[in-house]
């Protein structure tokens, strides 16, 4: 693996909640200070309002979605562009037949996104072959 370039196939999957999938492309180094995932919110699925402190930027990277900031909510599609502020509860509704792909990027990086990669790889560790 590159220490400056990214291959997102071997990059890990976590699923922080039912309906969302988010393979996470940097913030796993030790050094690392902002963590850049691709979220896929599975079509018909809505995460749900939320918050985290940790400032978050991204852009549409494919299929639509009514995603909500504040008390601003929109349609958007790939190439839009968002931001979402630390502490500002946000959420989206996957629509149409495909998943909405979020690329973001969070400062920092999201500590919850890394334990939950760590403990996957245990998981894969402790299995039999």
């Amino acid at each position: 693996m590159s220490d400056y370039f990214v291959d997102p196939e071997a990059c890990p999957w976590i699923s922080p909640m039912a309906g969302l999938k988010t393979r996470i492309l940097t913030g796993l180094q030790e050094n690392d200070n902002q963590m850049m995932v691709l979220s896929y919110t599975l079509p018909g699925a809505t995460v749900p309002m939320h918050t985290h402190p940790n400032d978050q930027i991204g852009m549409v990277y494919a299929g639509r979605a009514l995603l909500r900031i504040g008390d601003e909510e929109r349609e958007v599609r790939q190439g839009d562009f968002y931001r979402i502020p630390a502490n500002v509860p946000h959420g989206d509704t996957a629509l149409g037949d495909e998943p909405f792909v979020m690329l973001d990027i969070f400062y920092p990086i999201r500590p919850t996104f890394v334990e939950m990669v760590r403990e996957a790889e245990g998981e894969r560790k402790g299995r039999p072959e």
